[in-house]
């Protein structure tokens, strides 16, 4: 793979080269990491563009694909270029994916200023998969202005997108919990935003009452020094009618501009990469464990706790030496 030509056609906003590349930072295989790597740094060189990245999350079944999808006609119809990755459960028995985001997403998946990838979160956790970070990257090399991180949605847990995006947008959906709820730290802590979704028809007061909930949760959080007087608020939309989103837009829009005015945007960021640096140093170590000898070391010393021959923080202590030593 000539990865010069690569990252010139993905600057020059081809698609398919984008759609490869996305595939050959999401591989395992070592000789395709050591590519990606390679191609990330070259893009890093080539281009500094910047698009706004949008983590979202939310419960399953509260609208998710709905709202992408009418949220990311709305920007389109504005002429700007919008990125979806999107992150769908992986079985834990067969390892498989449906990854059925772009049958949802009809209308986006057909606008030629939307780009769509489903990914599996395979054993990642945190909603989002392993190397999604990178695809974001990627598409802002492509010259996206929004890129939306549509997280598995399982609840509570999934606060890693927010590491990977500069606003965290939660959506909710009516009835979803009372003021108690929300109060609750974790996924609350770390949105932005929270859009209760839904607004319309017979739910339209419920969602009304929910929106007034959560706003009042968050008065009771500390106050964030990315924040400005108002921040993070909780607001009322409906996908399917598609109310609510331009104010929406312009309330992410007006955090974003205040947060780079005052520095945090680019302090953010950085904060992220040193994170991920982290991050990388703990997967590298994880993955010694899945190769010889520390492989069948593992095996061994798991029989033997198993067996009750020895205790699991004494085999845990010798793989750790062992790993040391090496």
């Amino acid at each position: 793979m000539n990865i010069e030509q690569l990252s010139d056609k993905i600057i020059a906003g081809d698609r398919r080269s984008l759609a490869r590349a996305i595939t050959l930072v999401e591989s395992s295989r070592p000789d395709h990491r050591e590519q990606a790597a390679t191609l990330i740094e070259a893009l890093a060189q080539k281009t500094d563009r910047q698009a706004i990245r949008l983590g979202l999350s939310g419960t399953p079944g509260v609208g998710k694909s709905t709202f992408i999808e009418s949220f990311g006609m709305m920007l389109t119809g504005q002429g700007l270029r919008v990125a979806v990755l999107a992150v769908d459960p992986s079985s834990a028995r067969s390892g498989g994916s449906i990854l059925g985001d772009k049958t949802r997403m009809e209308r986006l998946s057909r606008d030629p200023n939307a780009f769509i990838r489903p990914s599996p979160s395979q054993s990642h956790l945190g909603g989002v998969a392993r190397r999604t970070r990178e695809a974001v990257a990627l598409c802002e090399a492509a010259g996206f202005d929004v890129v939306l991180i549509e997280t598995v949605g399982v609840g509570q847990s999934e606060t890693v997108v927010a590491e990977m995006s500069d606003l965290f947008i939660l959506l909710l959906a009516p009835a979803g919990g009372d003021e108690l709820q929300g109060v609750k730290r974790g996924i609350m802590e770390m949105a932005d935003i929270i859009l209760v979704n839904k607004a319309d028809g017979d739910l339209k007061s419920t969602a009304i009452r929910t929106c007034a909930d959560y706003a009042g949760a968050l008065r009771l959080l500390r106050k964030r020094p990315q924040d400005p007087e108002g921040f993070p608020k909780a607001m009322t939309v409906s996908a399917l009618e598609e109310n609510g989103l331009q104010k929406a837009w312009e309330e992410m829009t007006t955090l974003t501009g205040w947060r780079r005015e005052q520095g945090h945007f680019s302090g953010r960021r950085a904060a992220q990469a040193e994170y991920w640096f982290g991050e990388e140093v703990r997967q590298g170590l994880l993955a010694r464990l899945q190769r010889e000898p520390m492989k069948g070391m593992m095996i061994r010393l798991g029989a033997q706790v198993a067996q009750g021959e020895t205790t699991p923080t004494a085999a845990a202590a010798e793989i750790l030496a062992l790993m040391q030593q090496g």
